[in-house]
């Protein structure tokens, strides 16, 4: 029972102070925000959450979505709203008395209630993500048998012409890195009394794992051979050893059925060079899996027939093309010399 009367560091309560003051700010930022981009609306819809209020484009996404009977969206629908506030200002106070406290024990008891607080109120998101998209009016003047419009609980989801984006805003950035805070003190104050300086290095892998799980790089998506339609020529891809993607920054793939697809989406800047996280080439000899463009091998040669007209084939190694350069009257290039080929 000792151990649980452990006095926090000041650091550490300097921390969980900063940490109360963090939750106090969410108070009055966007939580977490759904983003809608079609070709009709080229600067996006935004829908904002925050926690006492709907904001964004509230009125022109309520029209839309009553073509296809989902409900409309009003604050007062939602009892979330009412108590999230409150909620939001328990946790702050409960960082200060916790520092004021300086107990370990009253430090693990926030931590516990706070991380459930997150996976109910995660949960409970996902649940209203999902009425939303599923209880739809039979009365609606589009109907598609079948279909959902459940937007993604975070990250990328394609419904119809619309391409949803979920991710945390502001504050839900916000209040993730108070988790990450209180995890990181906790971590400490549990070792501390052992003053083992052996502590440090696991802490320091700690944190950059926890560093990797919030900033780790998007991933091509697999190709449906016959289902999937290039981003550019709008052609459904029926051979997966020639193309690419292109994954933005938040997480959408554009897939191509060529390199002339891919090179020609970006020369007319359908997507600005800022919104580009990477660019992924189909290696040839395994098209299951991906290269990054710049870490490519490129193949490039008039006789190599490729869908579009790109004549180019990516490989791991200029080992690993070199039987198939002897076959064709090519060369070898990289992925900034097949850019500049008009």
């Amino acid at each position: 029972m000792r151990h649980t009367h452990i006095h926090l560091t000041i650091f550490s309560r300097i921390i969980i102070f900063i940490c109360g003051i963090l939750l106090i700010a969410v108070l009055f930022v966007p939580l977490w925000q759904i983003e809608l981009n079609a070709p009709q609306y080229p600067e996006g819809l935004v829908l904002k959450l925050y926690p006492n209020k709907i904001g964004g484009n509230v009125e022109i996404i309520n029209g839309l979505n009553h073509y296809i009977g989902m409900k409309t969206l009003h604050t007062e629908d939602f009892f979330e709203f009412t108590i999230l506030p409150y909620i939001i200002v328990f946790f702050a106070l409960l960082c200060f008395l916790v520092g004021l406290l300086k107990k370990r024990k009253w430090l693990f008891i926030l931590f516990i209630l706070y991380t459930t607080f997150g996976v109910i109120a995660m949960f409970d998101f996902w649940r209203w993500e999902y009425n939303y998209g599923h209880n739809l009016s039979p009365d609606a003047a589009i109907v598609v048998p079948g279909m959902s419009y459940q937007p993604p609980l975070i990250g990328y989801k394609q419904l119809l012409n619309f391409a949803a984006y979920s991710i945390p805003d502001i504050g839900g950035f916000l209040f993730i890195g108070v988790g990450l805070l209180l995890l990181i003190v906790l971590f400490f104050a549990y070792f501390e009394k052992k003053k083992n300086k052996s502590i440090r290095p696991i802490a320091a892998s700690t944190i950059a794992i926890l560093f990797f799980f919030t900033s780790c790089s998007s991933q091509p998506k697999p190709f449906k051979i016959g289902e999937d339609a290039c981003s550019y020529c709008k052609m459904t891809i029926s051979d997966n050893r020639f193309g690419g993607q292109i994954i933005t920054q938040k997480g959408k793939a554009y897939k191509f059925d060529d390199t002339h697809c891919l090179l020609a989406f970006e020369k007319e800047n359908s997507i600005l060079l800022k919104d580009v996280k990477e660019i992924y080439l189909i290696n040839f000899l395994e098209p299951h899996n991906f290269i990054p463009a710049q870490k490519a091998f490129i193949l490039y040669s008039k006789e190599l027939q490729t869908p579009m007209g790109g004549h180019a084939a990516a490989y791991t190694s200029s080992e690993a093309l070199q039987k198939d350069l002897q076959q064709l009257n090519g060369k070898m290039i990289a992925w900034n010399d097949l850019v500049m080929i008009p």
